[in-house]
């Protein structure tokens, strides 16, 4: 019998290591994309857009502010998926 068909029977082979979760990030730069992407898109949820960004005036180039913020916020978030697309994460 190989002893890639029954791993840990021999003890003098080693183990192969288990297979990682895709889900946590597995470098430096991805746990700062993951960081950097949750905090801005917290800033895109209702607790932050009803009690902060919930203003008409001022306004810029005649848009309310509550649009022209969500607009720069999610312009950020595609900026951060971006990078991270570039740095092969």
């Amino acid at each position: 019998m190989p002893a890639a068909a029954a791993p840990g029977i021999f003890p003098a082979m080693p183990r192969p290591d288990p297979p990682r979760s895709h889900f946590r990030p597995r470098t430096r730069d991805g746990r700062i994309a993951l960081v950097t992407f949750v905090a801005l898109f917290m800033l895109a949820m209702p607790p932050v857009t009803h009690r902060v960004l919930n203003r008409i005036e001022p306004t810029f180039l005649g848009l309310p502010f509550f649009y022209v913020a969500l607009f720069v916020v999610y312009s950020v978030l595609i900026g951060v998926l971006i990078w991270a697309y570039r740095r092969g994460l």
